[in-house]
């Protein structure tokens, strides 16, 4: 195991020696043989280390036994891990730097000992987005080893290992140029790719060296490992395909040397999927049988590092190599090169329907979060267990409703005119939530998932500690709640964020999901079913949907009376010149953003209302209940008090003392 770093290298040599890619050139100037060779294998190294980082870390917050002695402190193994995770955090940060410092050398075209190298290197650290990017990562890593090295928590291993997937996202912008066609879905789909193959290789590598570590819970430990690879399996699938259809033009680039590359990731993929199979029919029933016999998983599981190890030299050769479509921006065509894809026919309410592009990631976990879903329930029914048809019912929409305003009219015009953008901003934030807040998927996944036995925390533990943790009893105020939902639209439009999400990728990511998140929260302390912190009364909760509907009235106000053009640089890059069309149109969002949240929060008000009568109905039916099992005892002994009440009152109005006559 320990030769699959070096063999990763050299099959990347190998790949880019085959390719002629190995001395790239460059109309800048030649950074020489050691940027050369020394950024890939630089790259191997990285990628390696954060594999490795990843995977203990997820070990140790999803996959290990835990401890109960001292609640929320880690257990042995899950130390262990942290331990491991040190060392290759540490690799993870110094191989980072190296590829900081050689990427920059790349970019600019000059040597290291160059004088134009350290004039220049600053600048493409802080003003170049490739720079910016790999800053982004490892200040991640640096918050992350500062966690591990002082905290033996596990609340806080689980927020280091969130943070280092995190460091995984500003790579992925890396690999496809701004301004070329389908640059959203490419850099979506390689963020896919980078977290389902860290997650995957470093998970099995972080498994194998644990082995010893937990005892004879080896052969549970790889059952969950072995779920978490069917769903990085399913991840790296699904994101390489979209990938390299971006890539390909068609079969015949298969033949081609980059194909060939891709043919190479693909047959690994195949062979992993297929070793995965026979982990869960053969070995792992085996080792829950018995534990001591580790041969036939360790002898497997090397076997499967080293073929990862291929596909990882793959893939840094991969993407190093010029592919047959080119990842170059959009020359010639300056709508076409803002959007990533063709200009759309003019807006008709009809087209809003009919034109989709497709976000392949929100569309994969639009479809993803419908089907898991709705199986189970069925796996509910199965067992005997009811579930409210009204709860399917509003998640399928509301995941409908997520897939139109990623991918279809909304998605589509949305870049094109700022009123049809505060179609897709609405539906986001005032239709899409109430919608899955309604379905109860908290609930219904604490019903369905295991229940762990072992001290550890899986996917359930961690729902229930975050439902019922400090954080979210903040975050659930009302005052709070508002604030972030209703604030935000100011926040947002009223400074840079809005001209931020339109011309970068990265800030449209975070405006979609900074509004559902939002979103979500507001509604789910308005109208929400899940467990969690106590939530306001009833009439508390009328009076916050009212307060917010007022500041939407107020702020569509503000947008439809604003004499500045919002995100004015974007919409000239789209050739409108006339700034009154634009106010014009901006006047017309404006009135989309009063009026579409009023049908929603009408149908918000009606909920609560409807969950208030339940719950007195409730309430009515458990003083019922009770009264029938101790004989309306409560009853009695009001009317007791109420008999002694009168009693006490009647024997100080009687007869008192005389006064003196008068004549």
């Amino acid at each position: 195991m320990l030769a699959s770093v070096p063999l990763a290298v050299v099959v990347m040599l190998v790949a880019l020696t085959a390719t002629g890619d190995l001395f790239p050139s460059s109309g800048l100037g030649d950074p020489g043989p050691l940027v050369s060779i020394g950024l890939p294998v630089a790259r191997v190294l990285h990628d390696a280390s954060a594999a490795l980082t990843i995977g203990a870390l997820l070990a140790a917050t999803f996959l290990l036994p835990g401890q109960e002695i001292v609640p929320g402190v880690a257990s042995f193994s899950q130390w262990w891990a942290v331990r491991i995770a040190r060392w290759a955090g540490t690799a993870w940060l110094a191989s980072g730097l190296v590829v900081f410092v050689f990427t920059a050398a790349n970019t600019i075209g000059a040597p290291l000992d160059s004088p134009t190298f350290a004039r220049t290197f600053l600048f493409v650290a802080t003003e170049l987005e490739i720079g910016q990017t790999l800053l982004v990562s490892l200040a991640c890593v640096v918050v992350v080893l500062h966690i591990l090295f002082l905290t033996r928590r596990v609340a806080w291993i689980a927020a280091a290992t969130a943070i280092t997937v995190v460091a995984l996202l500003p790579l992925a912008l890396s690999g496809h140029a701004a301004g070329s066609d389908e640059h959203g879905n490419a850099v979506n789909s390689l963020a896919v790719h980078l977290v389902g193959v860290t997650a995957w290789a470093g998970g099995l590598v972080a498994v194998i060296l644990l082995r010893r570590r937990v005892g004879s819970e080896i052969g549970r430990v790889v059952a969950r490992y072995s779920v978490l690879a069917g769903w990085a399996f399913g991840a790296v699938a699904f994101s390489g395909i979209v990938n390299a259809s971006l890539r390909l033009s068609g079969p015949a680039d298969l033949l081609a040397p980059y194909g060939m590359l891709i043919l190479v990731k693909a047959s690994a993929l195949v062979l992993l999927g297929l070793a995965g199979a026979w982990h869960r029919r053969r070995v792992i029933p085996r080792l829950d049988a018995e534990p001591g016999r580790r041969g036939p998983f360790i002898r497997l599981a090397v076997a499967e590092v080293v073929v990862m190890a291929i596909a990882m030299g793959a893939s840094v050769a991969v993407s190093r190599s010029e592919p047959p479509v080119s990842q170059e921006p959009i020359v010639g065509d300056a709508r076409r090169r803002l959007l990533g894809f063709e200009y759309p026919p003019d807006v008709t309410p009809l087209r809003m329907f009919t034109e989709w592009h497709i976000d392949w990631v929100w569309a994969a976990a639009s479809v993803v979060g419908a089907v898991f879903y709705v199986r189970s329930v069925l796996r509910l029914r199965a067992r005997g267990d009811a579930w409210p048809l009204g709860r399917t019912v509003a998640w399928v929409a509301g995941c409908a409703a997520l897939l139109w305003a990623t991918s279809g009219g909304p998605a589509v015009y949305g870049q094109v005119h700022f009123s049809t953008h505060m179609i897709q901003h609405m539906t986001l934030m005032m239709v899409v939530p109430p919608l899955l807040v309604l379905g109860g998927p908290v609930l219904l996944a604490l019903r369905v998932l295991p229940v762990r036995s072992d001290g550890g925390r899986g996917l359930r533990e961690w729902m229930l500690a975050v439902v019922h943790s400090r954080y979210l009893r903040v975050l659930s105020y009302p005052a709070v709640a508002g604030v972030l939902f209703a604030g935000s639209l100011v926040a947002f439009y009223f400074t840079g964020w809005f001209e931020w999400a339109m011309f970068a990728h990265e800030g449209h990511v975070v405006m979609t999901v900074h509004f559902l998140a939002t979103g979500y929260l507001f509604f789910w302390v308005l109208i929400g079913v899940d467990p969690g912190p106590q939530r306001p009364t009833y009439v508390l909760r009328l009076l916050l949907l009212l307060a917010t509907l007022a500041f939407h009235a107020f702020f569509g106000l503000a947008i439809m009376s604003s004499a500045t053009v919002l995100a004015h640089p974007w919409w000239t890059g789209l050739g409108y010149a006339d700034t009154a069309a634009l106010l014009a149109d901006q006047k017309v969002g404006g009135g989309v953003a009063w009026s579409t949240g009023e049908i929603p929060a009408v149908l918000v008000a009606l909920a609560i209302v409807a969950q208030w009568v339940r719950s007195d109905e409730r309430a009515a039916k458990r003083y019922d209940r009770r009264a029938d099992r101790d004989g309306e005892a409560e009853l009695t002994a009001y009317n007791d008090r109420l008999s002694r009440l009168g009693e006490r009152d009647a024997a100080s109005d009687g007869p008192g003392p005389r006064g003196p006559e008068h004549s």
